[in-house]
């Protein structure tokens, strides 16, 4: 690939990444590599969010389920390859002018979709539409743009104000075909590098390889995602070699993973921080008081020390230390005292019972947790975990008091996070301040990288001292392998690239 030529405001978009290169090895499915001669080219892999719908562009588009498969049926224009770098991929080549109200991208030739047809400007721009369209959980990092066919098979994207954080939100936008946007999302026609077999919402994903891929068909002849949820029967499959990969392991089960001599346990740099929201519009929780002393009631650095020893620490802002915007704030110091004396003076009403959700069953420890805490200073709160549909309908819907997940940020920059859930426009929390607006408003449209710095960080102090939700813990993900698989890559956005994958004999 030629070099990318970026212009000013395009360089300027790049912020501080980290990346993990996971170069692992695994086993292949059912047992292990065959002895003598070469290994099969099938794995089995369980991911740990469901795969509940393929569509990558509407209400799921940024669920990691979805954003695993997408990844390996779809492409985006480009991807970050860590440490403030973008690399091209339906993309050649891009260029911003000056003030990044518009970016030109050159799209790399004589790339196909699955079904033989070229992959196309107009493909691109049917997307892009789309994504607006549909109003999903993308959309709004796309407020105000535009995308339009340009001169010899380019794409321009404008937009009202200046965008130089543009390439970090492009990197969770996959590309379908025009011609197949109505047909269903079962056995979706995509140019990445697999093509699906057979799909069972919420269970299993079976790809196989696209011999047309234009980086080359994998070497996997067969790839499984399997949605296996429940904790115990996951370290089952991957002990018993059902499947030869998982990641998101809780801290509880490494150990024992640790001593086993077929399995590597590796962690990634750290890019996920576990995000309480309180929704600021029902009763008792209007108030930044009532919700600071809801955070102040819960002694986070023990249920940190307990449950998470290995991948968890005390966050110190909304977003990890990677990324563009991220500010360090006064942890909230534990002290069930004042947190119930701050409760009586709000008038907090001890017969409420807060409604708990979640939809990771790795969260049901640290919510339980959370709860008990609560507990202590006469607070009620119910626990409940939803089947991720569900979840994520109710989420939307903000019917939920205390809302628990973990958020990552798209391409390392606010802009992905907290310019795009924490505006009033958003409707994400509950929480709507037009101060905090203005602020990302203003950081959003500027291309200096120092000033956008200043004012993320200035939004970032604005959600911690307001408790729009509690931010208690930075996360590393565990990912665990057997030894026999080969080149595979975790890339910063931490969704697996399996196109890369070769099962081999013997170790890594």
């Amino acid at each position: 690939m030629r070099p990318v030529r970026l212009r000013r405001a395009a360089a300027l978009a790049a912020a501080a990444f980290s990346i993990v290169g996971l170069v692992a090895c695994s086993t292949t499915t059912g047992g292990g590599s065959s002895a003598g001669g070469d290994a099969p080219q099938e794995l089995a892999v369980a991911v740990w969010t469901p795969i509940e719908n393929l569509d990558p562009h509407g209400a799921s588009g940024m669920d990691n389920g979805t954003q695993v498969a997408a990844k390996a049926i779809f492409s985006p224009l480009v991807r970050t390859s860590g440490k403030g770098k973008f690399d091209g991929v339906l993309a050649e080549s891009w260029e911003a002018d000056d003030d990044a109200t518009e970016w030109t991208f050159k799209l790399r030739d004589g790339v196909k979709f699955s079904d033989g047809t070229p992959v196309t400007a107009a493909d691109v721009v049917a997307s892009f539409e789309r994504v607006l369209e549909l109003k999903g959980a993308m959309a709004s990092n796309y407020a105000g743009h535009k995308a339009e066919e340009g001169d010899a098979g380019t794409v321009v994207i404008t937009s009202k104000d200046p965008d130089p954080a543009l390439l970090g939100k492009l990197i969770t936008f996959y590309v379908t075909p025009k011609a197949h946007l109505n047909d269903g999302w079962t056995k979706p026609v995509g140019s990445g590098p697999f093509v699906v077999q057979q799909f069972t919402p919420g269970q299993s994903l079976v790809l196989a390889p696209n011999p047309g891929y234009w980086g080359g068909k994998p070497a996997l002849n067969r790839l499984e995602l399997r949605s296996i949820g429940e904790m115990a029967a996951r370290m089952t499959a991957l002990k018993t070699g059902e499947v030869a990969m998982t990641w998101a392991v809780p801290d509880d089960q490494l150990p024992g993973l640790k001593s086993n001599p077929d399995l590597v346990v590796e962690k990634d740099s750290g890019s996920g921080v576990i995000t309480m929201w309180m929704n600021g519009s029902v009763k008792g929780l209007k108030e930044a008081a009532v919700r600071r002393a809801l955070w102040q009631a819960v002694d986070f650095p023990t249920i940190i020390k307990s449950l998470f020893p290995e991948t968890g620490s005390v966050a110190d802002s909304v977003v990890t230390p990677s990324v563009l915007g991220y500010a360090q704030q006064t942890p909230v110091k534990y002290d069930p005292a004042a947190a119930k004396k701050a409760l009586d003076d709000a008038g907090w009403d001890y017969g409420q019972t807060i409604r708990m959700q979640f939809s990771q069953p790795q969260f049901q420890q640290f919510a339980d947790a959370v709860a008990s805490d609560l507990a202590k200073v006469g607070v009620k709160a119910e626990p409940t975990q939803k089947e991720p549909a569900v979840f994520l309908q109710d989420l939307l819907a903000l019917k939920w008091d205390l809302n628990i997940q973990q958020l990552g940020t798209a391409g390392f920059d606010a802009a992905t996070n907290l310019g795009r859930l924490y505006t009033c426009a958003a409707k994400r929390t509950g929480y709507c301040n037009p101060d905090l607006d203005k602020v990302l408003a203003q950081a959003g449209s500027t291309s200096d990288n120092a000033k956008r710095q200043e004012l993320y960080g200035q939004a970032n102090k604005i959600i911690w001292d307001d408790a729009v939700g509690m931010y208690p813990m930075f996360v590393r993900n565990a990912f665990v392998r057997n030894k026999s698989v080969r080149g595979l890559v975790i890339p910063p956005d931490l969704t697996p690239d399996f196109s890369t994958v070769k099962i081999g004999n013997g170790g890594s």
